[in-house]
């Protein structure tokens, strides 16, 4: 059986490449697409390669990137625009193959192993990938404007390394032939899924590079990590068997959540509680309207040495509730945070979401009529805040402090939770869940 014929299509700063596009007059000065550096209120989402060749970072508090390039153009997220970019680009991946699969708004796998016969010279090899990656890599420039980084492999997890090995504006091909040459030398953490706890973990045991990992023996990898020692190693080794899954740009909601950079950093659990209370009623409102309820509650915090933590939790029943989201959040932050620095940045998402009303079995420790009563008060703000602002109706702790109470944590100002890899169905033998700390 032959090789299939993969490609990994990455758009360059996405984001700041469609905002460039429309300020040509910031063409050639250092970009950031980020929040508002007047309030502190977000982070650096992406930058162009200008500012990036500066020291700006995804990730970054917009006061660092500041520091690192004090020239930097912030410019406002505009959702509408990208996920409107992301569109076109996949309508021209679908003229080549109709597995397309999307990796978030600016990256898609695009299987050719049917259609290069049909659109090349008749025979299914990386050479004719290589010519339809040239083709889409020119067409995206030319009626896009925009650039993208193309990796060609067999393999799903090779052909994102691909388009990772050089930017911006090029294809990377990895084949039987080249690829323990190229990519073996390669650190562990260039793997998909290799965050910062796994590569530290792994260098304990003295992997450093991607050909240490697929020479290590998978029954230790296993011991050491469970199934996803399993699936590192088979990443690895480039025996990922993954289809290309036809998703759509519209994946399937895994969570819904809001997170904030905080006008001032919090100090105490009573700023703590504000702030969560502002998210919790976001989510509540979007879960709501997309008539979802979910069962586990998840809290991230990020102090002002800009380090994460992260936790989450199952609740009895799945809810919509601003309180009972807010409670569930602020007894897991309880648990998880000591206090040894400020907190920058915190946020809130609910997942394993069900259809909202559906069927379960009623629970003796819950007050059915109380909860009945906050849904239907839960509603009624949202009502008369659409009708006479988000500022008609508050709760009382906002007016405890009205600086941190003004930061706008509305169900507009959203996260985006991309469908997942590890959620696909994965025929390589090490399927696996995952609290995601990858890339």
């Amino acid at each position: 059986m032959s090789d299939r014929i993969i490609l990994h299509v990455d758009c360059n700063c996405f984001y700041a490449s469609v905002e460039m596009l429309h300020h040509p007059e910031l063409v050639g000065k250092p970009l950031a697409v980020g929040g508002d550096p007047e309030e502190r209120h977000g982070i650096v989402l992406t930058a162009n390669y200008i500012a990036k060749r500066r020291g700006v970072k995804t990730g970054m508090a917009l006061w660092q990137a500041r520091q690192c390039c004090p020239d930097l153009v912030f410019v406002p997220p505009r959702m509408y625009l990208y996920l409107r970019f992301s569109r076109m680009a996949r309508a021209i991946y679908q003229e080549y193959s109709e597995q397309v699969e999307s990796f978030g708004l600016d990256e898609c796998w695009i299987d050719l192993t049917e259609s290069c016969a049909l659109l090349g010279d008749h025979t299914r090899t990386i050479e004719n990938g290589y010519r339809i990656a040239q083709e889409i890599s020119a067409r995206i420039r030319r009626e896009l404007g925009i650039t993208v980084s193309i990796g060609v492999s067999w393999n799903k997890i090779y052909a994102k390394l691909g388009s990772d090995y050089k930017k911006p504006d090029a294809i990377t091909v990895f084949d039987r032939s080249n690829y323990k040459q190229m990519i073996y030398p390669l650190p562990v953490s260039d793997l998909l899924y290799v965050g910062r706890r796994t590569e530290k973990k792994l260098e304990k045991y003295g992997i450093r590079t991607i050909g240490e990992l697929a020479e290590a023996d998978p029954h230790y990898l296993q011991n050491w990590f469970g199934k996803i020692g399993l699936m590192l190693s088979v990443f690895a080794r480039g025996e990922d068997q993954t289809p290309v899954n036809d998703l759509g740009v519209e994946a399937p909601v895994k969570s819904v959540g809001n997170s904030t950079t905080t006008p001032r950093d919090l100090v105490n659990d009573e700023d703590v509680r504000l702030v969560l209370y502002l998210l919790a009623e976001s989510v509540s409102e979007r879960l709501r309207k997309n008539h979802f309820e979910g069962q586990v509650v998840s809290v991230y915090v990020r102090n002002s040495d800009l380090w994460g933590f992260h936790q989450q939790k199952k609740i009895s029943a799945p809810t919509n509730i601003s309180g009972e989201i807010e409670k569930t959040a602020f007894d897991i932050f309880q648990k998880l945070y000591r206090w040894e620095k400020p907190i920058r940045s915190i946020g809130i998402s609910v997942g394993d979401l069900k259809p909202e009303g559906q069927p379960r079995q009623l629970s003796l420790f819950l007050n059915e009529q109380y909860r009945e009563r906050q849904m239907r008060a839960d509603r009624m703000v949202t009502l008369i805040r659409s009708r006479y602002g988000y500022a008609a109706v508050q709760r009382g702790i906002m007016h405890e402090d009205r600086y941190l109470s003004s930061l706008n944590a509305t169900a507009e100002d959203h996260m985006i939770h991309p469908h997942s890899y590890l959620e696909h169905g994965n025929r390589s033998g090490c399927e696996a869940s995952l609290c995601a700390e990858g890339r």
